[in-house]
């Protein structure tokens, strides 16, 4: 009896041991008894949490995106690890390490699209409120700070100022923030020779990343290098981080990433991940393939065989099948070769009538001198939009919508109205932008129906203009001269913020080049005076234009009237005389709300008149104006009597180079062609 006894324990303990040290199935993945350490190479079966758009292919791939427009996607375990040695969050943070395998497939070759991250997050509630886009994701517009409790590694595609992004492939570090601490280009170091290597993020390639925090040391280390490629020695970044203040006792790891206005697919081949340890190796021959990176090329039989079918049916099918073609070609819409470089989302025609109701009068906007402007809602997805109609046959029609479609297509800033995508038929031409609801600035300023702003709201719409300004000047991969600035062309989306838009007259150029431009075009009133002479449009020109915009948000007055004697008043000589008569902050609209501060009103007006100088060389780069603006430098001590008359007299003594015309008081002397009327 004792003997049967002793056998049916020794038997159980056997099952037990059996049970703790056989693996977790699916996905190819392993898992000790606590999750603190785990292995997926692929993912059948994986227990992960999905969110957003995020799912697991039949082959076994995490595919964070599916290329749908402006989605997010997110992969985590799904039980939180306790990052803590001790229970109640307090102690160091324990060491950890993880290694994954990734591959991004954007629609183009050499053209950016957003990114990935590995993160390390102490609340679920912070990924459930990221947004798509620029956020990766993994933050929103308000919670990126110390309560957001979020450690990230992203792997970023995308050239962002907001986030002060190094260059558009990038790898960094991020804490409670998508302003990265440390970053560096995506690449390794070569073992051998130790120079560096450049990968592409977006070349649709397999590349295995290796991330590993010390605790004791509180450091971060990541390296990266092409799949099948050993780990290098030298690791891409280096950091000093402590985390004891980020994660809590216990933290969610995972992966996220977004997508914007290109379809984008973000794959993750294989992942492990381990507290107090190496993580376990990938084994690379048993992770999922991917897609094929790029279309199959074309037979080159099949390339003589097709001309030859193709000549054939024509001359079978005969002069019916012309005439059937040229019927379709009417209706169809139009694609060229030269679209090919511009990039944005194409949309079909069908949707954009139907998302305006055939173009009806009821969805009407606006008229301008650039085309008609109808409101509209896409079906899928869910979004309102404006749709600009532009006929073949105007004046600036193919001409700005190239312009536009090379500018705005590409420019990313919250300042600045963005370009969705565009449709093309025979005789129009059809640009989607975002809808921004509370329509234009001019509105506001001018038309008593639709409402006053009161000050906190005009300097927040200033500041917001004049950051996308700097952004076009200096901060995006070329100078963009927007050459129309003024309030008419000042959009305000649903919370009020300021975003220029209209970029029909824009030109880019290199940084470091000259601006190629020789035909003035503009409104009047906010021309600088040198381009009645050389026709060049420079940053500055921008500048002096600004500054006629900041008297007209501030003074609710145009930048040229006509009094009731049938007399122009310039409101730069009216401002500049209520300045020498001591009354300048007389000079504020009389319609703002609940008072203003004069100091503030002061500070703009003479900013205003600082960018509005006659000279050039005088007016102040755009990124001085943000300082001036944000208090961080003291506007120049310049008398009203210098401005008014010292210039005057300058200029008629001949201290202007050749360069400069004479500065009328009317500010609108010289000769002045193709000028644009209010849009």
């Amino acid at each position: 009896m004792f003997l049967q006894l002793h056998h049916l324990v020794t038997l159980l303990l056997l099952l037990v041991a059996a049970d703790r040290c056989h693996p977790a199935t699916g996905g190819g993945s392993s898992s000790d008894d606590d999750g603190r350490q785990f292995a997926y190479n692929g993912f059948v079966g994986a227990n992960l949490t999905l969110n957003g758009g995020a799912t697991v292919t039949p082959n076994g791939l995490l595919m964070l995106t599916n290329g749908t427009l402006h989605t997010k996607g997110q992969a985590f375990h799904p039980s939180p690890l306790p990052f803590h040695t001790e229970a109640n969050g307090t102690g160091v943070v324990r060491s950890f390490s993880t290694t994954f395998v990734f591959a991004i497939f954007g629609p183009y070759a050499y053209l950016s699209s957003h990114g990935l991250t590995f993160f390390a997050s102490a609340s679920r509630e912070v990924l459930s409120t990221a947004l798509p886009g620029q956020f990766l994701g993994l933050l929103n517009g308000t919670n990126g700070n110390q309560s957001a409790r979020i450690f990230a590694v992203e792997l970023d595609t995308l050239l962002n100022a907001d986030f002060r992004d190094i260059n558009s492939n990038h790898v960094g570090v991020d804490i409670n923030s998508l302003i990265s601490i440390d970053s560096a280009d995506a690449g390794y170091y070569d073992d051998t020779t130790g120079r560096f290597q450049n990968l592409s993020l977006i070349s649709r390639k397999a590349m295995q990343v290796w991330v590993d925090y010390d605790g004791m040391a509180t450091e971060i280390t990541v390296t990266m290098a092409p799949l099948g490629m050993a780990r290098p020695k030298k690791p891409l970044l280096r950091t000093t981080v402590d985390l004891s203040g980020v994660v809590q006792s216990t933290a969610y790891v995972g992966f996220s990433s977004a997508t914007g206005v290109m379809s984008t697919r973000h794959f993750v081949v294989g992942w492990s991940f381990a507290l107090d340890g190496p993580a376990p190796a990938l084994d690379i021959s048993a992770l999922p393939a991917l897609p094929r990176a790029w279309p199959k090329p074309r037979s080159r039989v099949l390339e003589i065989v097709l001309p030859i079918a193709s000549v054939a049916l024509v001359f079978a099918v005969g002069i019916g099948v012309c005439i059937f073609v040229r019927r379709r070609l009417k209706y169809s819409e139009l694609r060229e070769d030269w679209e090919d470089a511009f990039g944005p989302h194409r949309f079909s025609y069908k949707d954009l009538f139907h998302a305006t109701k055939g173009f009806s009068n009821k969805t009407l906007l606006g008229v301008g001198g650039f085309g008609s402007v109808y409101r509209g809602k896409l079906r899928k997805p869910d979004k309102e939009i404006a749709v600009k109609r532009v006929s073949h046959e105007s004046r600036q029609g193919m001409k700005e919508f190239v312009a536009e479609v090379a500018s705005i297509g590409r420019l990313r800033h919250r300042n600045l109205v963005p370009l969705l995508g565009y449709c093309r038929r025979k005789a129009e031409l059809l640009l989607v932008y975002d809808y921004m609801p509370n329509g234009s600035l001019d509105k506001y300023l001018y038309d008593g129906s639709a409402g006053t702003l009161d000050w906190p709201q005009r300097f927040h719409i200033i500041r917001g203009v004049a950051s996308g300004l700097l952004y076009l000047h200096e901060d995006w991969e070329q100078v963009v001269i927007h050459r129309d600035v003024k309030a008419s062309n000042v959009l305000l989306d649903s919370e009020m913020n300021g975003r220029l838009g209209d970029f029909g007259l824009a030109r880019l150029y290199d940084h470091g080049a000259d601006a190629q431009t020789t035909h003035v075009v503009g409104t009047m009133g906010y021309l600088a005076p040198e381009l009645g002479h050389t026709g060049k449009a420079t940053p500055s020109t921008d500048v002096f234009a600004f500054g006629a915009f900041l008297l007209e948000i501030t003074c609710g007055r145009r930048p040229i009237e006509q009094n009731e004697r049938n007399s122009r008043i310039v409101l730069v000589d009216w401002v500049i005389e209520q300045w020498r008569n001591g009354l300048i902050v007389d000079v504020a609209d009389t319609r703002i709300p609940d008072g203003f501060n004069p100091d503030k009103v002061s500070l703009v007006l003479k900013l205003a008149l600082l960018c509005s100088h006659p000279l050039p060389t005088a007016r102040p780069t755009m990124r001085q104006v943000m300082q001036y603006l944000d208090g961080d430098m003291l506007l120049p001590d310049l008398s009203p009597a210098y401005l008014s008359f010292s210039m005057l007299e300058r200029m008629y003594n001949g201290e202007f180079n050749q360069n400069v015309m004479p500065y009328a008081s009317s500010a609108s002397a010289g000769a002045i062609s193709d000028l644009s009327g209010g849009r």
